[in-house]
């Protein structure tokens, strides 16, 4: 391995821990998953083809370890769900903390499948190609997905209220 490539490894940390802490929700279960991300990577770097983005490649390693515990988890035993919002550092505004802690909850209401494009493609900035890939979904599940997650997301944070108003975009179409 040569060290251009350890650091291209080592410069993916930060979003790898966004991305995880997105997942979970939680910091320690967040870092665990970056940490063996980042074994994992160690390893199979010989796998990685260098045609290939490394930073797409490293969240695909995360996202199928995330999947592979979530698996385990549910296997086992059953999470706490009191644990569902993450500790925040102090904000210098109380509504500044109040918005993050709606948009956090907000975001753990989606489904999973939403989430994840929505963390890959809004927070880290992948395209749509690379989420694809990372998730290992067609281009267009992708695309749907982002969309409804969006929607759903802008809907949350409006309140209740504001969805009674809002017309339905969806209509009975005869076939």
């Amino acid at each position: 391995m040569r060290s251009q490539d350890e650091a291209a490894i080592v410069a993916c940390i930060p979003s790898l821990r966004r991305y995880a802490r997105g997942l979970t929700s939680h910091r320690d279960q967040a870092d665990d998953l970056v940490q063996d991300t980042l074994e994992r990577a160690w390893k199979q770097f010989s796998l990685w083809q260098r045609r290939s983005d490394i930073r797409a490649w490293m969240f695909g390693i995360l996202h199928n370890r995330f999947i592979d515990l979530a698996r385990s988890q549910r296997r086992s035993v059953e999470q706490d769900v009191g644990d569902s919002l993450p500790e925040w550092p102090q904000r210098a505004m109380q509504t500044d903390q109040l918005e993050i802690r709606d948009l956090q909850g907000a975001l753990q209401r989606l489904p999973m499948e939403q989430r994840e494009v929505l963390l890959l493609i809004g927070v880290e900035g992948l395209t749509y190609q690379e989420a694809s890939s990372v998730l290992d979904i067609p281009l267009g599940t992708v695309m749907s997905r982002l969309s409804r997650g969006r929607e759903s997301l802008r809907l949350a944070l409006q309140g209740p209220e504001a969805q009674e108003v809002i017309p339905a975009r969806m209509q009975l179409v005869k076939s």
